[in-house]
């Protein structure tokens, strides 16, 4: 019987050594990972020069909470804060502590309750989060949620016109939903989003923790569509395997999380920081961003072109290395033989195969996944079919 709870339905893999885009399993078979810890090990695994900072951070210190001046945070935030619209951050250790982080700064700074997210949304497993997120699976059984939180249709501009007024404290958004099917954000309606922040006073939030610091080709997937939030969270990619997250926000925003409002152990610790740092030298990198990029669109490209055939596959979409096939069935028995042929994916939702590979990744690989995919989506075409 094992010591852990139940809480994850692990794959059969028990991974024993890492490095770049490859994993190799304790039974000696190799892997491709086009999984990357869920979108957080962007630079692959165990990439030197992070993995360089950390060594160097460890000789030196590794906690002293942020009762002390850290030098390195202010060195990493205001990198940060070169490459978005905001000006001063917050760190963390979670996607869920940034949104936790984003949620209590919009209710303090606008004196309002009511947040407007959208259906089929992942934003974390706090109570703030859960009640954030547009999926009844992810709060069923844990009682009543937080008050005033309400879901919406995404990319539905006139039930979102017809819900803000006055009392809406922020509206919360992913520029492309990642738990939820990998469904990209439509310009009109996050043009819409921000201009109803402006006019009714609330703040926009944009999530980030699965699509900043690379994931699509910019350092943030909201710089695809000239808007500019008030509020950016961030963390998986953010740490390349080590844990952080960070909340970053506009200059205006500042006096309203002073001294004692919020805080964090962990947050910011100087070992997460020294990864941080490391990590957004290479990936905001302009070369580095236009190389994932045209990676993305060819990847893409080569998968829809493979798989138009096939007939259990509906769609291929997403933004980036963040791409999603999405399936005319439910992609829960198709992962394990994809896995089989070496090729590590995960799903997004019941009906989608979810592809976050390294932004490391060589167009080589890239061919090499199409083709696994092609065969395995292929044979399970034809079980389906029988």
């Amino acid at each position: 019987m094992s010591a852990l709870f139940p809480t994850y339905q692990r794959f059969p893999i028990v991974v024993e050594r890492a490095e770049g885009t490859k994993l190799m399993a304790k039974d000696g078979k190799e892997y491709l990972d086009f999984v990357a810890g869920i979108a957080v090990c962007n630079l692959g695994h165990r990439h030197p020069a992070v993995q360089k900072a950390i060594e160097t951070q460890l000789n030196q210190v590794w906690h002293v909470s942020n009762l002390f001046q850290i030098p390195l945070q202010e060195e990493t935030a205001k990198k940060l804060t070169q490459h978005c619209d905001g000006d001063v951050v917050f760190f963390c250790n979670s996607g869920a502590e940034a949104n936790e982080a984003a949620l209590k700064l919009a209710r303090k700074h606008t004196g309002r309750s009511k947040v407007i997210t959208f259906r089929q949304s992942f934003h974390g497993r706090t109570f703030a989060t859960m009640s954030a997120t547009g999926q009844a699976k992810i709060y069923e059984g844990f009682g009543p949620l937080l008050q005033e939180f309400i879901h919406l249709p995404f990319n539905d501009v006139e039930a979102l016109e017809k819900e803000m007024d006055e009392t809406v404290a922020t509206i919360m958004v992913e520029v492309v939903q990642g738990e939820g099917g990998v469904v990209p954000a439509e310009q009109t309606f996050l043009e819409k989003v921000e201009a109803l922040c402006k006019q009714y006073g609330a703040l926009f939030i944009v999530d980030e923790v699965q699509t900043g610091i690379g994931r699509t080709g910019k350092p943030f997937a909201y710089q695809h569509f000239s808007v500019s939030p008030d509020i950016i969270t961030i963390a998986k990619g953010l740490g390349s395997g080590f844990p952080i997250g960070a909340m970053i926000g506009k200059q205006f925003l500042a006096s309203s999380f002073g001294p004692g409002v919020h805080g964090s152990t962990f947050g910011g610790n100087p070992l997460a920081v020294a990864a941080a740092n490391a990590t957004i030298d290479i990936v905001f990198d302009s070369n580095f961003l236009r190389d994932v990029e045209e990676k993305g669109e060819y990847f893409k490209q080569a998968l829809t072109e493979a798989l138009a055939d096939v007939d259990i596959v509906h769609e291929v979409r997403g933004l980036g290395l963040m791409i999603g096939i999405a399936c005319k069935e439910a992609v829960a028995n198709i992962l394990p033989k994809i896995h089989e042929r070496g090729l590590l994916v995960l799903s997004a939702g019941p009906n989608v195969i979810r592809l976050l590979p390294p932004l490391t990744v060589t167009k080589e690989e890239l061919n090499t996944a199409v083709q696994i995919l092609k065969e395995s989506l292929a044979a399970c075409n034809i079980v389906s079919q029988s």
